[in-house]
C-alpha cells in the first residue's frame, strides 16, 4: 500500500528514519569492543592520576580496531553505498552482514597498516613538538599528515566497498583521491564535524545515527567524485576516438 500526500512524506521519512537507526545499531554492535575501550579511556582522562591507564587504553584501542572497527564500518559503507546509489529497498542486516564478511580480510589489513602509519606519525608529532623546540615546523608538518590520513579513511572505505583492488594499492588511491580533490575532503569533514557537534549537544542524535549519517555523507562525496572522474574518462576517449578518425581519414 503506497501513501500519498502528506501521509506519504511523513511514511517515506519515517522509513529512512529506521534505515539509518538500523545501519548505526548494526556498527555499533560490532564495534562495541573498541567503543568499550573509548568509553573507558574518557573517564579515565578525567581522573589526573589515571594517566598510565589511559594510555594503556590507547594500546587496546589499537590493537582491536583493525580487527573490530574496521569490518564493522566497512560494513555500514557496503550499506549506505546502496543507498546512495539507488537501491534504499535493500534489506539492512542482509546488507550490511554480507559487505562486512565479503570485505573483513581487507578492512582487517587496512585497519593494520592505517593503525601502525597513525602511531608511527603521532609519536612523531609528539616528539618533535615538546623535545625539539627549533624543529616544530615538522611537527606541523606530521599533524597535517595525521590530518590528510584521517580525511583518506572516508575514501578508503569508500573504495573497499566499491572497487576490487589490492589493500595497498586502495590505500594509495584513497590518499591521492583527498589530495587532488580537496574540495570533497572538506566537504566531507564539515559534515563530520557538523554531525559530531550535533551529537555532542542532542546525545540521541550520536547513539541513534551519527555514525550511519556520517558513513552515508562520505560515500555521497566519494560517489561525486567518481561520477566526475568517469565522466572525464569517457569524454578523454571520445577525443581520442575522434582524433585517430580525423587522422584515418
Amino acid at each position: 500500500m503506497e501513501f500519498k500526500g502528506a501521509m506519504g512524506g511523513l511514511y517515506r521519512i519515517s522509513e529512512w528514519i529506521m534505515r539509518i537507526v538500523g545501519g548505526n545499531f548494526l556498527w555499533l554492535i560490532c564495534s562495541s569492543p573498541f567503543l568499550f575501550f573509548l568509553i573507558m579511556k574518557l573517564l579515565l582522562m578525567q581522573n589526573p592520576e589515571m594517566t598510565n591507564e589511559s594510555l594503556s587504553m590507547n594500546w587496546a584501542m589499537g590493537i582491536i580496531a583493525p580487527f573490530v572497527l574496521f569490518p564493522a564500518t566497512g560494513g555500514l559503507f557496503s550499506l549506505v553505498r546502496k543507498w546512495v546509489m539507488g537501491e534504499s529497498d535493500v534489506p539492512i542486516i542482509k546488507t550490511y552482514f554480507l559487505g562486512y564478511k565479503e570485505n573483513y580480510k581487507q578492512s582487517l589489513v587496512g585497519g593494520v597498516f592505517y593503525t601502525l602509519l597513525f602511531f608511527v606519525i603521532y609519536i612523531d608529532y609528539t616528539v618533535y613538538m615538546t623535545k625539539f623546540d627549533n624543529l616544530q615546523f615538522v611537527g606541523i608538518v606530521m599533524l597535517l599528515m595525521l590530518l590528510l590520513l584521517a580525511l583518506s579513511l572516508f575514501n578508503f572505505f569508500s573504495m573497499l566497498v566499491h572497487y576490487h583492488m589490492g589493500v595497498f594499492q586502495m590505500i594509495k588511491n584513497a590518499i591521492l583521491v583527498t589530495l587532488i580533490r580537496p574540495v570533497r575532503a572538506i566537504m566531507t569533514l564539515a559534515g563530520t564535524a557538523a554531525i559530531i557537534f550535533i551529537g555532542f549537544k542532542y546525545t540521541f542524535i550520536l547513539v541513534l545515527c551519527a555514525s550511519c549519517l556520517i558513513a552515508w555523507w562520505a560515500f555521497f562525496n566519494f560517489y561525486a567524485v567518481y561520477l566526475k572522474m568517469q565522466h572525464q574518462l569517457e569524454q578523454a576517449k571520445q577525443n581520442e576516438e575522434m582524433q585517430s578518425t580525423q587522422n584515418g581519414e
